[in-house]
């Protein structure tokens, strides 16, 4: 079960600082005094210790002095022997000679932490025997500790904190816990949050047990790396003899930042380095921090893609070169042996694509159990047929998932690592015996991506409340093993990576409403509390905005200009964010500016700048389609926003004396197929001639809900007319929609707006327009109903113009030589829904649009409690509908789980005398083959239909329609039924199968119009 957002805050009451850590310290006197201003924390850890608790001892004092002003000491005690473990990696790159700091000894002032391993720590150990500490629920587990203040630890203490790790790593996340409890965020280096200042430090009279992560193995990919990352690199890190400087000085940031993460896994970067090779010292490094190594999933057997390509002799195809890989296996192998690393096993072509044309199974096959007689060779096969101390893992990405589906089968301790399909959608899931195998299951996920539809290598585009569902459907479903997400360049996702591993160390503490508390937690952690809950606020909405549709595949053809006021609403959307971001940015002191620009005022503001070219490049193109001088300045504005972006990412790059230069080296505008385009493009406006006199006058008119204008000809409207007509105006709908006016000349006039309604009014009936391209008006006409006559009508609307210091000439052209006064026709229809209709939606402009959160009625909890459950967010509009549990079995189409809608309908008929129903879901796909995703829609009392809208396709194939699906973010799939006439309707929706997503219902009974996003939800009666 999740805990709730109450349980989640006491876990964190004291210091909000760390997420989701059970607390241990607090800043109000109370407890074991730790550390003050004027003394500093005293860390005991034995020389003996694991090499990677020891290091963090040494963070850990740093940190106390990064929060008080004062270094704590460590202090290693001796057990009569030299040091017995090889902490000489972390010494070279360090430049330190030893973890004793400060000369601690047990009279100094300030309070005592002891730390150790059970079984690494004699001290630790002798508590356990002397009944002091109970570790029973964490001993022989992986990755847990227990924290408790213990009396007379050792002679001479009378108290001291003590934490004690099942393993390595679980005495290393005890003491990054502290570290994050008293302000010291994993981010410190990486996105430059600033430690939150304290005057003293308590440790809390209170006993923590911190179980086993949730998932095994946690990590992340360093890929896709050029231009930023690796360009950075080149900027800041001496190069290898075989290219880019990708060292140890390099990696040990990352290293730590993994561990504080609370993560202890990676893949390294691929395509331009080489891990063990261009450094040596990487690797010893990495396992004296105490990070598990992997390579990805295209890199079997420890080797990295380059080193094939620098080392290898002859092509990399298994059925014509074996003899020359068996070698290169051999060596990966060979050389992991005294480190902890997890195995990718199989085999893939050349450059991250197919082994062959077709599903060579047996090839494959042949693949792994030569790899496995190596590994054999090399640990004996006990020891590869246990995953604890050989863990291998098969990674089923695109193609190679054909080959597992086609029957090929691997040993089952080797671990199958399902993957998303790039775009965060989990393809397949474990099924049936497979939760049996004794590697278990894992998922490979993408934040950043490098194919089709689309790269995605700019800023942050991950939806949390996404991640969130996928991933518990994940864990629910028994891939727990490893999580391993690709972050390309790692910042600037620093967001969702700390979302991804808070979940994947406690994902029983955050359930379907946790993103926006989650969010508010971590910006108290990077940014201080004061700003927390606005900055929250801001996230969550950016998240949402950024997941409708990656920036990248934002063009000025996305978002509609004339329907449903799309793009003004989005933009509109942007800006608010934008001024949000601005107004924290200045409250902050100067020493927080820089983390909240990396984390949070940088992806809001260019994404609203990114969201502004496109919106003002398309408006450039309408407005000069229509002739308005308008479309210069409105061109002037898209190259201004140009260079708006271009800014920021110079200030991004020179942030901090240029410490993160070229890390916003992405190309990211003038995309023209699935690859980043080699330089920014601004897309294609057009300049319209405001030196000569359109062909209609000096005044032209539009519109809402249209391209045309009037007076005038175009290929919107019949020729020669001078009449535009309104959609439909009526209480349920719109009451108000837009006239814009504009010039289209050279001369300045006056213009008036009149109508014949005295139920229409206007927000300008008069005005005056200058030639310079800038007053275009926008006048809303909107309809008054308490005086609005009953039943269906229509308004006419008339606009003149006059001009000043006219000619002969000019009095008779003001619409041009052949044009005539514009006209506008208002519909109305003023109808009501009868008295009975007490709750539900009613149609307006030939639609309805639903929000299927808003249901009329919903089933109750079934027999083995299957019920609906809403994630706020966890949609492109407002938020998702599914089904609890995820291992629920298949509903049925008849009696399953329902929602239900009331409609109330005034068409009197539509074309063809049916209603298309559309429903808009999440982008999930079929996850167990056998159970695809499918929907039962009904109308009325008609027949029920069952949709399949995910058709899986052979040989490890994306769906089909996949390519739109996942660019438009959402699945669309539309249903018609027999439309009976106008009056109350019902509209009945069962979700067939765990793990579909219902977001939004579209009922077009004629009158649905193009749009990104659909139309807004209709009105309402509750």
């Amino acid at each position: 079960m999740r805990l709730s957002h109450s349980l989640v805050s006491a876990l964190c009451a004291v210091n909000v600082a760390a997420i989701g850590q059970k607390s241990t310290v607090n800043f109000n006197s109370s407890g074991l005094l730790l550390a003050a201003g004027n003394s500093a924390v005293q860390i005991y850890a034995e020389q003996n210790e694991w090499p990677a608790v020891l290091r963090v001892c040494d963070d850990l004092a740093t940190d106390f002095g990064r929060v008080t002003g004062t270094n704590g000491s460590v202090t290693l005690l001796k057990d009569g022997g030299a040091p017995s473990l090889n902490s000489s990696a972390i010494f070279n790159v360090t430049g330190k000679t030893s973890y004793q700091m400060g000369g601690g000894s047990y009279g100094a002032k300030g309070g005592i932490i002891i730390a150790g391993t059970l079984g690494n720590s004699t001290i630790i150990d002798s508590l356990v025997k002397a009944g002091k500490i109970d570790v029973s629920a964490i001993e022989g587990t992986w990755e847990a500790y227990v924290s408790v203040i213990v009396a007379d630890p050792m002679p001479g203490v009378s108290q001291a904190l003590v934490i004690a790790g099942s393993n390595r790593r679980g005495t290393v996340y005890g003491l990054y816990s502290i570290s994050e409890q008293i302000g010291v965020s994993p981010w410190y280096y990486w996105a430059d949050s600033p430690p939150q200042k304290h005057e003293s430090i308590h440790a809390t009279n209170t006993t923590v047990v911190q179980a086993s992560p949730s998932v095994k193995y946690r990590g992340f990919f360093l890929n896709d790396e050029a231009p930023a990352l690796t360009g950075y690199i080149m900027a800041k890190f001496p190069p290898s003899p075989w290219g880019p400087g990708y060292n140890a000085d390099f990696y040990k940031t990352v290293f730590e930042l993994l561990l504080r993460l609370r993560a202890n896994y990676l893949w390294p970067t691929q395509w331009n380095s080489m891990f063990n090779v261009d450094d040596p010292r990487s690797q010893a490094l990495a396992d004296e921090y105490g990070v598990v190594m992997g390579s990805s999933h295209t890199e079997p057997m420890v080797r990295a893609t380059k080193e094939w390509n620098v080392f290898g002799k002859g092509p990399w195809q298994w059925n014509t070169n074996n003899a020359s890989i068996y070698p290169f296996f051999v060596e990966g192998a060979e050389r992991a042996k005294p480190y902890e690393s997890v195995i990718t096993m199989g085999m893939r072509g050349s450059g991250d694509t197919a082994l062959g044309a077709g599903i060579e199974t047996e090839l494959l096959e042949n693949v792994v159990a030569t790899q496995t007689e190596i590994l054999a060779n090399i640990w004996g096969i006990a020891s590869v047929q246990n995953p604890d101390i050989v863990p291998q893992m098969w990674c089923l990405y695109k193609e190679v998932q054909g080959y597992y589906e086609a029957g090929m089968t691997v040993p089952d301790y080797i671990t199958l690592l399902w993957t998303d399909d790039n775009f965060g959608n989990i393809r397949r899931l474990p099924i049936g015996n497979e939760t049996d195998r004794i590697g278990g299951a894992g998922v490979y996920y993408h934040f950043d991506y490098v194919g089709d539809p689309r790269n995605y290598k700019w800023i942050n585009t991950v939806q949390l409340q996404k991640t969130w569902e996928q991933m518990q459907l994940a864990y629910e479903r028994d891939a727990r093993q490893i999580w391993v997400v690709n972050v390309g360049d790692l910042k600037p996702l620093e967001l969702p990576i700390s979302h991804f591993f808070d979940l994947a160390y406690d994902i029983n503490l955050w359930d379907k409403d946790s993103v926006p508390h989650w969010l508010e937690m971590w910006a108290s952690r990077e940014f201080g509390p004061a700003v927390a809950a606005d900055t929250a606020v801001l996230m969550n909405n950016y998240s949402i905005a950024a997941g409708r549709r990656k920036f990248e595949l934002v063009d000025p053809t996305t978002y509609s200009l004339i329907n449903y006021n799309e793009a003004d609403r989005v933009l509109a959307q942007w800006q608010t964010m934008q001024a949000a971001a601005q107004s924290i940015y200045d409250s902050l002191p100067t020493e927080t500016q820089a983390a909240f620009f990396e984390m949070v005022y940088h992806p809001v503001s260019a994404a609203y700048t990114y969201y502004d070219i496109m919106i003002s490049v398309a408006r450039n193109n309408l407005y000069a389609s229509q002739g308005r001088n308008s479309a210069n300045a409105v061109a002037q504005h898209a190259r201004d926003q140009f260079a708006r972006d271009h800014e920021l990412t110079v200030q991004y790059n020179s942030l901090l004396g240029g410490k993160w230069a070229h890390m916003m080296d992405q190309t990211h505008i003038g995309y023209q197929y699935w690859q980043q385009p080699m330089r920014n493009v601004l897309p294609a406006m057009q300049t319209v001639q405001n030196l000569e006199r359109d062909l209609i006058g000096d005044m032209g008119v539009s519109i809402q809900g249209t391209n045309a204008t009037v007076p005038g000809d175009d290929m919107y409207h019949a020729l020669s007319s001078n009449a535009l007509t309104f959609s439909y105006f009526d209480p349920y709908g719109v009451s108000s929609q837009w006239i814009d006016i504009f010039s289209v000349g050279t001369k300045p006039f006056a213009w008036n707006i009149t109508s014949n309604a005295t139920f229409v009014s206007f927000s300008q009936s008069s005005g005056t327009l200058s030639t310079n391209g800038s007053t275009d008006v926008r006048i809303y006409a909107t309809v008054d109903w308490d005086n609005c006559p009953p039943g269906n009508g229509m308004v006419m609307i008339n606009i003149t113009a006059s001009e000043s210091q006219t000619t002969m000439y000019d009095e008779q052209t003001l619409y041009g030589t052949q044009y005539n006064m514009p006209q506008l026709m208002l519909p109305y229809n003023h109808t009501v829904v009868p008295s009975n209709f007490s709750s539900g939606f009613a149609e307006s402009d030939g639609h309805l649009v639903i929000e299927l959160e808003h249901w009329s009625s919903v089933s109750p909890p079934t027999s083995d409690n299957v019920s609906y459950e809403v994630i706020p967010g966890l949609s492109r509009t407002l938020s998702g509908v599914t089904l609890f549990p995820v291992t629920a079995p298949s509903q049925s189409a008849e009696d399953g789980p329902a929602l239900t809608y009331d409609l109330y309908t005034f068409s009197p008929s539509t074309a063809g005398g049916v209603v298309n129903i559309t429903i808009v879901t999440t982008t999930s796909l079929n996850t167990v083959p056998d159970r695809p995703l499918e929907y039962a829609i009904q109308f009325d009392d008609q027949p029920a239909k069952t949709v399949q809208y995910v058709i899986d396709q052979p040989a490890g194939a994306n769906p089909a329609g996949w390519l739109v699906a996942v660019a438009n973010a959402a699945w669309t799939s539309t249903s018609n039924f027999t439309y009976s006439g106008p009056g109350a309707h019902t509209l009945t929706i069962r979700a067939l199968e765990p793990g579909m997503v219902l977001n939004t219902a579209w009922v077009n009974l004629g009158g649905v119009r193009p749009s990104y996003l659909g139309p807004p939800e209709s009105h309402r009666i509750v």
